[in-house]
């Protein structure tokens, strides 16, 4: 699926380097899309729905070591556990400068998390046959400065996932879709 598809990179003069995993996981038979919810005191993104990760360490040897750290991290997901698939194209945060390169990798499941309470409130799982039906999707404008950005919103119950999150989300599931046949 991933493996054979052609990063976009973006250029990241100017641009914290931070990565993400995108974690997939089956549960009985139907497969889920794991996110964290930010806490309140962290530096960036307060509240906000994301997917586990961060901004690149010097002590990463690649940015996929800083998602899978940043996983341990946050939420206690060992990198044993993870099974990394590949990559989608690097996303860049409007208001925080930060380019963001998105792995994604089939995790275990039940599986028991250690979260960081002082970095993430919640963990919870949405299914990827709810992200694909459209029933919480939206498009809604931003602006930032003298920009008008037109992206998309999921909502699951109750929780809000917009921005560089939904961005991700949106292209995993053209990928998702490709790779499944489904349209």
């Amino acid at each position: 699926m991933l493996s054979l598809r052609h990063k976009r990179r973006v250029s990241s003069g100017g641009l914290t380097e931070a990565a993400v995993l995108v974690p997939v996981f089956d549960r009985e038979g139907e497969f889920h899309l794991l996110f964290t919810r930010r806490s309140q005191l962290v530096a960036y993104h307060k509240g906000q729905v994301s997917f586990p990760g961060g901004a690149r360490s010097e002590a990463d040897v690649s940015l996929m070591d800083t998602a899978l750290r940043e996983s341990w991290e946050e939420i206690g997901l060992k990198a044993r556990d993870v099974e990394i698939v590949g990559e989608l194209d690097d996303t860049l945060t409007t208001t925080s400068n930060f380019r963001i390169s998105p792995f994604v990798g089939f995790i275990p499941h039940p599986y028991e998390f250690t979260i960081n309470r002082a970095e993430i409130d919640e963990v919870f799982g949405v299914p990827i046959s709810f992200l694909l039906s459209g029933v919480g999707r939206k498009e809604e404008s931003y602006v930032f400065g003298n920009e008008t950005v037109v992206g998309c919103v999921y909502e699951y119950e109750g929780r809000i996932i917009w921005g560089a999150t939904a961005q991700i989300v949106r292209q995993f599931l053209e990928v998702w879709q490709q790779a499944s046949g489904t349209r």
